[in-house]
C-alpha cells in the first residue's frame, strides 16, 4: 500500500521567517548556500504573492478582510523584510525580482478603512525609498527598482519624501548612462517625481534650485541626443506649470540660460528645435526681462526675426504653432533698446 503525505505548506510568519534566513545566506555565504538560499527565496515568495492573490489584495479594490493578507503584511513589516529584499534585488533569480516588485506594488495598494499602511511604513523608512532609487546603478535590479519606485510616485507622501532624499540628485547619473533601457527607464521615474505632484515638486526646485538646475544644464547640453530631448522637452513642462512661476522666474533671468536655449534652436534636429521653441517663448513672453537677456534679444533682433519667419514652417497647419510664432516675431521686431 503506498501512502502520500502532502507537504504542509508555510503559513504567512513561517514564509517571512524563512526568507530572512535565506537572505542572510544569499548576503554572506558560501556559493553553494547562495545557490540553495535563492531556491529558498524563490519559493517562499512565490507563495507570498499567491497568498495576496487568494486574498484578493491584487483586485483594483482590495479586499483587507482576508486574515492571511493582513498576517502576511504584518510580518514583513515586523521583520523588516522588504528592506533587505529590496537591497539583494540583484542578487535573486529574474522571475524572483519580478515577484517581489509585484508583491511591493501589492502591499502599496492596500487599504484599512482610510490608511495606507505600506505608505505610512515606506515613509518612515527612508532608506528603502532610497534603496529604490539608487538600484538604478545595478542593471539587474534596475528596472524592477524603476517599477517600485513609479508605484510609490501615485502617492504625494512618497514622492514629497523622496525628493528630499539626497539620492535623489543621483538621477542625473542614472538618466545618462550607457544601458538604454536602464537610461529610458530612470528618465520615466524622474519625470515622474518632477512632474505627477505639483505642490511637492514646486517646494524641492525652489529649495534646491542652484543645486539642482547645475546639474540639469548638464543633461541640456549632453552630447546623447536622446537626453538633450527629453531633457528640453521636461524643462518646457516644468517652466510652465504655473505653480513653479518662481521657478520659471529665476531660470529666464539667467542669460547662460537664454544662450543655451538659442544654441538649440539652432541644433541640426528639429525634434530638439521645437522642444526649445517652447521654452524659448517664455524668455520673449517675459514683460520684465533681465538687463542682460533683453541685451541678447535685442542684439540679434534681426537675425531672430529671420530665423523665426522660416522655423519649421512644415507645422504652420497647425494653427497655435503659427500664432505662437507670430507672437514671437512681433515681439522681437517691437522690442526698444536696451537702456544704456
Amino acid at each position: 500500500m503506498n501512502f502520500f503525505f502532502k507537504t504542509k505548506q508555510k503559513g504567512p510568519v513561517e514564509l517571512v521567517k524563512a526568507t530572512h534566513d535565506a537572505m542572510v545566506k544569499v548576503e554572506s555565504g558560501s556559493e553553494h548556500q547562495r545557490s540553495r538560499a535563492n531556491d529558498e527565496i524563490s519559493k517562499n515568495v512565490a507563495s507570498m504573492l499567491q497568498i495576496l492573490r487568494d486574498g484578493g489584495a491584487d483586485r483594483k479594490v482590495p479586499d483587507t478582510s482576508s486574515e492571511q493578507v493582513a498576517q502576511l503584511a504584518q510580518e514583513i513589516y515586523t521583520t523588516e523584510l522588504l528592506p533587505l529584499l529590496i537591497g539583494n534585488l540583484g542578487r535573486l533569480e529574474f522571475e524572483t525580482r519580478k515577484e517581489v516588485s509585484i508583491i511591493f506594488g501589492i502591499l502599496l495598494r492596500r487599504r484599512i478603512g482610510t490608511r495606507e499602511p505600506t505608505v505610512e511604513y515606506l515613509n518612515s523608512r527612508t532608506n528603502v525609498l532610497a534603496s529604490l532609487v539608487t538600484g538604478y546603478a545595478n542593471p539587474d535590479a534596475a528596472i524592477f527598482c524603476g517599477n517600485m519606485l513609479r508605484e510609490c510616485f501615485k502617492h504625494e507622501a512618497l514622492v514629497r519624501t523622496t525628493l528630499n532624499l539626497p539620492e535623489f540628485l543621483q538621477f542625473f547619473d542614472y538618466v545618462e548612462g550607457e544601458n538604454f533601457d536602464v537610461t529610458s527607464d530612470a528618465f520615466n521615474s524622474f519625470h515622474e517625481a518632477l512632474t505627477k505632484f505639483k505642490e511637492p515638486a514646486n517646494a524641492f526646485l525652489t529649495e534646491n534650485y542652484d543645486a539642482f538646475f547645475a546639474k540639469y544644464t548638464q543633461l541640456l547640453e549632453s552630447s546623447n541626443y536622446v537626453v538633450r530631448r527629453q531633457s528640453l522637452k521636461l524643462l518646457g513642462e516644468i517652466l510652465l506649470e504655473h505653480k513653479n512661476f518662481h521657478v520659471m522666474i529665476a531660470f529666464i533671468r539667467e542669460s547662460a540660460n537664454l544662450k543655451m536655449v538659442m544654441n538649440a534652436l539652432n541644433d541640426r534636429s528639429k525634434s530638439i528645435q521645437y522642444e526649445a521653441f517652447h521654452i524659448f517663448k517664455i524668455f520673449v513672453a517675459n514683460p520684465k526681462k533681465a538687463p542682460e537677456v533683453h541685451k541678447i534679444l535685442y542684439k540679434n533682433k534681426d537675425k531672430l526675426v529671420k530665423f523665426l519667419v522660416d522655423f519649421q514652417n512644415d507645422k504652420n497647419s497647425d494653427e497655435q504653432f503659427r500664432d505662437e510664432k507670430a507672437f514671437l516675431v512681433k515681439g522681437i521686431r517691437e522690442l526698444e533698446p536696451p537702456p544704456a
